[in-house]
């Protein structure tokens, strides 16, 4: 019996799970396109991940409505633990050759942006923010693939309002050629009438 079996193992150390689970998270909020291309069981593991940070920024959000800031800290607290810290122990003057450290990590990027876009995107959405397409097989090891993506991103809701516009105009150039045909059967059977009465 599989009890208490819920997730896979991905035949990684517990660390190193969390570590990678962290890492496609980050990669997946920061992303441009706001997709990301994994095997299909790590995307999989992923989703309820991430869903549960961006559950976290929803509420916060909701709360920052409300004027209870204590409670909205505490949440964005909590999410932090789905992104890796930051470069808080390492000196912060220089790096690798004298070169200045960045000051953000992608992990404070996550989850600054996880709180301020994302949040405000799905604070009507109660839940299923991710979305999973399987691409076939990888060719080195046949390991099977797929595309995580957040839904609702920008590039799918530019394709909706486009889809929308070309409805509309099909519609309106129909509309007007009824229109057009309608006129030309009356103009037609009111010139015999014309032509009967003189």
């Amino acid at each position: 019996m599989r009890h208490l079996k819920a997730h896979r193992k991905l035949g990684r150390t517990s660390e190193h799970r969390n570590s990678m689970l962290r890492n496609l998270a980050t990669s997946l909020i920061n992303s441009r396109e706001e997709r990301i291309v994994t095997t299909l069981p790590k995307a999989k593991e992923l989703r309820p991940f991430v869903e549960r940070a961006i559950t976290l920024s929803r509420r916060a959000r909701s709360l920052a409505d409300n004027g209870s800031d204590l409670q909205a800290l505490h949440l964005r607290r909590q999410a932090a633990g789905f992104f890796h810290a930051g470069n808080m122990t390492v000196k912060q003057v220089t790096g690798k050759r004298g070169q200045p450290r960045p000051e953000r990590t992608a992990g404070v990027a996550a989850l600054r942006r996880l709180f301020t876009e994302l949040g405000d995107r799905y604070k009507d959405r109660p839940g299923g923010y991710t979305r999973i397409f399987k691409l076939g097989h990888r060719d080195g090891d046949a390991a099977e693939l797929a595309i995580i993506e957040l839904v609702d991103n920008p590039r799918e809701v530019e394709a909706a309002e486009a889809a929308k516009k070309r409805k509309t105009a099909a519609s309106k150039k129909r509309k007007g050629r009824g229109k057009e045909a309608k006129e030309s059967d009356t103009a037609s059977s009111e010139a015999p009438s014309e032509a009967n009465e003189e």
